[in-house]
């Protein structure tokens, strides 16, 4: 048995040993999904908090790829900013500190010409 000596960072201190979305991230992103699964966009999400970075990805069908992801870095939060909308192919659509300005290029896609 050995004895460690106290570590410098305390236990409130410590990093989180996983990236997970606040309630208020996941209202923001719910209320995008709804109305998009309301315009016939959208069918299926799958949400996955990991150790550096949350995830909710969006998909036409479920069996499919996602059509978007959207992530949460908190490691990029003084660089970048820590929220991103990443498309199919894997490009960045979107990225910055504020998620509501984040979602934006989403929610164009709900405005549509009326004939």
């Amino acid at each position: 048995m050995s004895i460690e000596p106290p570590s410098s960072v305390s236990a409130f201190e410590r990093q989180p040993e996983q990236v997970a979305f606040h309630r208020t991230e996941l209202s923001l992103i719910l209320s995008l999904y709804g109305r998009m699964v309301a315009a016939g966009e959208w069918r299926d999400y799958g949400i996955s908090h990991l150790r550096d970075v949350a995830v909710f990805s969006v998909f036409r069908r479920t069996a499919e790829i996602p059509l978007y992801r959207i992530e949460k870095r908190p490691k990029l939060r003084n660089r970048q900013g820590m929220y991103a909308v990443v498309g199919t192919g894997g490009q960045i659509l979107r990225r910055g500190h504020d998620l509501k300005a984040v979602l934006r290029v989403l929610e164009r896609k709900l405005i549509r010409s009326v004939d």
